[in-house]
């Protein structure tokens, strides 16, 4: 399951960078009114993103029904309360969206509930009021714990460590690293010669991430290692350190797609990253908002169903008190395997 498994896709995303509208038909669906399914992401432009709507594309398709995909140009919430609404005003049986706020969509997506639309946030969640359920990568205390325990592998145990995140209202991020300084705040005699200097935000926007670790090197000009959590982040970190000749005194790591991190994994900017497969986070999607709609799950924890080709899974009980479907594991890609990942994502 996850990105353990290479599988072979068709590739139906024609342009989503280019516009914030791509329209999958699937085919007939089997019953009249469950065949529309909205995926909504943060914004257009973003690599990771277009992986999550072709595997949510994919996965609509194969159980017959239409995928409507929407992003805004700008990752914000007002952005995505916009395009939520001309959903509701559509009609579509689901709505599925990566979320640039936990809490502020919550208003819109009461609304299209009380219209008979199905809710399901995945990869960055909605808060449990506003969903049926959540669809996660990855376990949120693994993928915090593991970052930090790289951080200090890379920095040889002691060093100054920053972080590049996305948004400052990202859910998934912000519960990553508070997962990051609670690994370190429970094990004080390791990391005693480490120091979490700095949060940084760069928005999943390439130049701001650029800017903002470029702020970075110049405002701690002994900094280590520097964590990125999102992958339009890491990607503009291990850009600079190449650019900049910091290869080997500056090392990157966190969240990349294997695609655009394996010159940077190569040259020793990044020593090795993690990640899961973010086509299988949109098909795992796809799977719960036809399941949700066809009635074969309400979102109750203990509830299974089965995901296509990813098999059978399980609601179970998350965090924040709602409930998630877990995809699994975070993968980890270094020189010995980026070669052969490069190519599938």
């Amino acid at each position: 399951m996850g990105v353990a498994r290479k599988s072979v896709l068709v590739m139906l995303v024609f342009g989503i960078a280019l516009a914030p509208v791509a329209v999958f038909a699937g085919g007939r669906a089997e019953q009249t009114g469950t065949g529309r399914h909205a995926f909504v992401f943060k914004n257009t432009g973003n690599p990771y993103g277009e992986k999550q709507m072709e595997g949510f594309g994919v996965g609509i398709g194969e159980q017959g029904f239409e995928a409507i995909l929407r992003a805004p140009d700008q990752p914000t919430a007002e952005a995505q309360i916009q395009i939520i609404e001309q959903l509701i005003a559509q009609r579509v049986d689901s709505i599925t969206v990566s979320a640039n706020d936990y809490d502020a969509l919550q208003p819109v997506l009461r609304q299209a509930r009380e219209a008979g639309v199905r809710i399901v946030s995945a990869d960055s969640a909605v808060n449990p009021a506003s969903r049926l359920t959540h669809v996660n990568q990855a376990d949120s205390e693994m993928i915090g714990r593991t970052l930090i325990q790289a951080a200090y592998d890379m920095a040889g145990g002691a060093g100054q460590i920053a972080i590049l995140s996305a948004t400052s209202q990202a859910s998934n991020q912000n519960l990553w690293i508070e997962w990051m300084k609670t690994e370190l705040e429970e094990n004080p005699e390791k990391y005693a010669a480490m120091d979490l200097v700095r949060v940084a935000y760069g928005d999943d926007l390439r130049d701001k991430s650029v800017s903002e670790t470029e702020g970075l090197l110049q405002t701690f000009p002994d900094l280590k290692v520097i964590i990125a959590p999102t992958t339009v982040g890491i990607a503009a970190a291990g850009r600079v350190i190449t650019d900049r000749n910091l290869v080997g005194q500056v090392f990157v790591t966190g969240l990349g797609l294997p695609s655009e991190m394996a010159e940077y994994i190569q040259n020793g900017a990044t020593p090795y990253m993690f990640l899961w497969n973010p086509i299988d986070v949109g098909y795992l999607s796809a799977y719960v908002a036809g399941a949700l709609v066809r009635g074969r799950i309400s979102g109750e924890a203990g509830e299974t169903f089965e995901a296509g080709r990813l098999g059978i899974f399980e609601v179970t009980r998350a965090p924040d008190g709602g409930t998630e479907v877990l995809l699994g594991a975070p993968f980890r890609f270094d020189p010995g395997n980026i070669d052969e990942w490069k190519t599938v994502y």
